[in-house]
């Protein structure tokens, strides 16, 4: 989570930006459980475990829908899960 918000840059002020030494595109998704179940429901993850692989192939097939940023889908996934109850 510390790595998304040191590397990414949005408008909202929820990520800093400040290093750019590091490409959006190599981000991973900082997976719990709640983006976990998610992704499961959605398709993005079939692994039944929160481990490394998992977060792995859910962070694979976030890149194919945007191969330059694929954590930003992160707090999306965070919110249907915690917020509403997907």
């Amino acid at each position: 989570m510390f790595l998304r918000w040191m590397v990414r840059n949005d408008k909202s002020g929820v990520d800093f930006g400040l290093w750019k030494g590091i490409p959006q595109s190599e981000l991973l998704l900082p997976l719990d459980v709640h983006t976990g179940n998610v992704a499961r429901k959605l398709g993005l993850l079939q692994r039944k475990s929160n481990d490394w692989k998992a977060v792995e192939e859910v962070t694979q097939n976030l890149r194919k829908f945007d191969p330059a940023d694929p954590i930003k889908y992160d707090f999306a996934l965070f919110g249907l899960g915690a917020f509403e109850k997907f």
